[in-house]
């Protein structure tokens, strides 16, 4: 064998194993968006309005505004359930894991929000951004998601296809009760 023979043959290989590194780090599934609601207790403090938009063929985003006009604090938390059902009937729905127990909004700004919220919606978006550790105060603002379309980072790789359903709260005394349920069917990724 040749050397430009071997050295072609290697190079084949190492971009064979590199492309597969690459594809055994990606998600494995997709998901279509099934409904997106929000809620608050009172819209004079925080309106929350999101819909879910078509971006393509199998792509979705979702558009929304945050008005956020009250100030938090250390007692403001935030907790995230998860559950999932095979048939998508309400009554076939079960607890997962994946949750972000009830915490201070603040210590769930340096984590869950920073490793996915941000990840998934920061560049769509005019939401907050921060390096190192979040400095309050929240800002008080109109927030805009623009089709914002969720690629999954930060969340698990590997999740059995089904019905999922995502419930976020967030609330402290004095401040309104509001977030969202975003319910989707996630399917297994074929490439």
């Amino acid at each position: 064998m040749a050397a430009s023979d071997f050295v072609a043959i290697s190079t084949r290989i190492g971009i064979l194993c590199i492309f597969f590194h690459l594809a055994g780090a990606a998600r494995k599934w997709d998901y279509e968006p099934i409904s997106f609601t929000t809620t608050s207790s009172d819209e004079s403090k925080l309106k929350f309005e999101a819909k879910i938009e078509r971006l393509g063929r199998s792509d979705y985003g979702i558009s929304g505004i945050i008005e956020w006009k009250y100030d938090t604090n250390e007692e403001t938390m935030v907790e995230v359930q998860a559950y999932r059902s095979n048939s998508g009937d309400e009554s076939d729905y079960k607890l997962l894991p994946w949750a972000v127990p009830k915490q201070p909004f603040y210590d769930y700004l340096n984590t869950y929000y920073k490793d996915v919220i941000i990840k998934n919606l920061g560049h769509c978006s005019n939401l907050p951004q921060f390096e190192g550790k979040f400095q309050p105060p929240w800002p008080k603002k109109t927030y805009k998601l623009d089709k914002c379309k969720i690629d999954g980072d930060g969340l698990p790789e590997i999740a059995p296809p089904g019905f999922y359903k995502i419930i976020l709260t967030k609330s402290g005394p004095g401040q309104p009760t509001w977030g969202f349920t975003l319910v989707a069917k996630l399917t297994n990724k074929m490439f």
